[in-house]
């Protein structure tokens, strides 16, 4: 396959940046700054990478556009550089869908609807009355439920379970060894004993979703546990039953969502996070690593902590809880001072 090259008027048209170089220079890769080649771009988010920028080969960097040093090499200034090479990076390791059909050792199930353009690979199973869109590749050891609908241009890598019923959008990607669809974790108590409460919804991806490796989204007891156009979700995340998750939010590695929970849009919940069930997580909130969040959060608000609370009331506890030990020996000489003059003055 021939390797991927911009011209670096190209690359500063798709970033949108302001371009100090010749426009006919030929980039044919993108590397870290101390790796970079003559013909490779490299990026630099700021100042305290000067020393990097000065040594480095790169046929062109990217820069941002308030960079106070002078600039001896070819360069691109933009607003913001780690999103240029984001989209750098994309353009540069995207590989065009080639179809490679039905591997004859698929599972097919009865009555399924899939075009010929698809790469289902050996070892896929796909259960009956099943539908997948175009252009849609699903990896070895994959389990596709009865009934279930994959949108065009997916990826579902290996040993993905999608069970029965559920709804994955267009442009979705899913990563090893997630489940999306399993019980919701319900049950009444009749004495000492537990009854299960049939789990009987779906799950509903929708579109422009990645889900990463090992991620558990549980189906709703009844109606649907949806996950919003956009959301970026990493590995080890665990979802409950009847979630909702907003568009465009992020959720990284082992944050935990108890049932229905209610995320708006833009929300960036840090490692580790637990959310209680049946709150209300409001728009454009950024919720701390480890925070526990017990009631709802307002819309736009920053919060940190167990229980959850203002980051910036958050900060000020940590920083007594590491004074908690002398703070704990200056009461204790106080008390025994107290003790002291009260005997004095006996």
């Amino acid at each position: 396959m021939k390797r991927m090259e911009l011209t670096a008027k190209a690359a500063a048209d798709l970033v949108s940046g302001r371009l100090e170089a010749r426009e006919d220079l030929l980039i044919r890769g993108i590397q870290a700054l101390d790796k970079a080649g003559p013909d490779e771009i490299s990026f630099a988010v700021g100042p305290k990478y000067r020393d990097l920028v000065d040594a480095c080969r790169a046929g062109v960097i990217i820069l941002p556009e308030n960079w106070p040093f002078e600039v001896k090499k070819p360069a691109i200034f933009v607003k913001d550089p780690y999103l240029a090479y984001a989209r750098l990076a994309e353009t540069f390791t995207r590989r065009p869908f080639e179809a490679a059909g039905i591997s004859p050792a698929a599972t097919m199930g009865h009555g399924c609807r899939i075009p010929e353009k698809v790469s289902i690979h050996a070892g896929t199973f796909i259960g009956d009355a099943s539908t997948i869109g175009a252009r849609t590749t699903i990896y070895p050891g994959a389990v596709v439920g009865r009934g279930v609908e994959i949108g065009e241009d997916c990826v579902i890598y290996p040993n993905v379970v999608i069970y029965d019923g559920c709804r994955i959008g267009n442009r979705v990607v899913v990563h090893a060894g997630t489940v999306i669809g399993s019980d919701g974790f319900g049950y009444a108590r009749d004495g000492e004993a537990y009854v299960k409460i049939p789990q009987v919804g779906i799950v509903v991806i929708e579109d422009d979703v990645e889900i990463g490796a090992n991620v558990t989204i549980d189906r709703a007891a009844l109606g649907e546990t949806r996950i919003g156009h956009g959301t970026k979700i990493d590995n080890l995340v665990q979802i409950a039953h009847n979630v909702v998750i907003g568009p465009h939010s992020v959720l990284v590695g082992q944050v935990g969502v108890a049932g229905s929970a209610r995320i708006g849009r833009g929300v960036v919940v840090g490692g580790q996070a637990g959310i209680v069930g049946h709150v209300t997580v409001g728009d454009k909130v950024m919720i701390g690593a480890q925070a526990g969040i017990a009631g709802n959060v307002r819309p736009g608000e920053v919060v940190s902590g167990t229980p959850a609370m203002p980051h910036s009331l958050w900060r000020k506890v940590g920083v007594a809880l590491k004074r908690l030990p002398a703070i704990i020996r200056e009461v204790r000489d106080l008390k025994n001072r107290v003790t002291q003059l009260e005997k004095d003055s006996t």
